[in-house]
């Protein structure tokens, strides 16, 4: 069974840091690009980042750009997403997805595309 596994969410002070990590099991991850998304209460999934499959290309949303870096290591078959600088708009719960593509610098930033999701964790910025 494929199965995405999110990680290392938890509250944390503004300014803080934290790295969430994304664990497949079931399939290798290095045929799949990956994304982050997150959801804070009352608005819609927004994403945060993505990463092609040779992990060669990301992108940024704009609100985390300078601030969280998002990197994978395939032969340990995790994706990360380390936060830095951390700000209250940045509570909510984060998602890691994937979709597979024989293309190795494809990215995408549409949930849409993405068809393998984690089950979310928490990320709450309060001081």
């Amino acid at each position: 069974q494929l199965q995405l596994v999110e990680s290392g969410g938890g509250l944390v002070q503004p300014g803080g840091s934290l790295r969430l990590s994304c664990a497949a099991s079931g399939f290798t991850l290095d045929y799949y690009a990956i994304g982050w998304f997150r959801q804070a209460p009352g608005k819609e999934r927004e994403g945060v980042s993505c990463i092609s499959s040779s992990g060669g290309r990301t992108r940024y949303a704009d609100s985390v750009k300078g601030r969280f870096t998002i990197s994978r290591d395939n032969a340990k078959n995790t994706v990360y997403l380390q936060m830095n600088s951390l700000k209250p708009e940045d509570t909510a719960v984060y998602y890691c997805a994937a979709y597979r593509t024989l293309r190795s610098w494809e990215v995408a930033t549409d949930p849409y595309d993405y068809d393998y999701w984690g089950q979310g964790t928490q990320v709450t910025v309060s001081s």
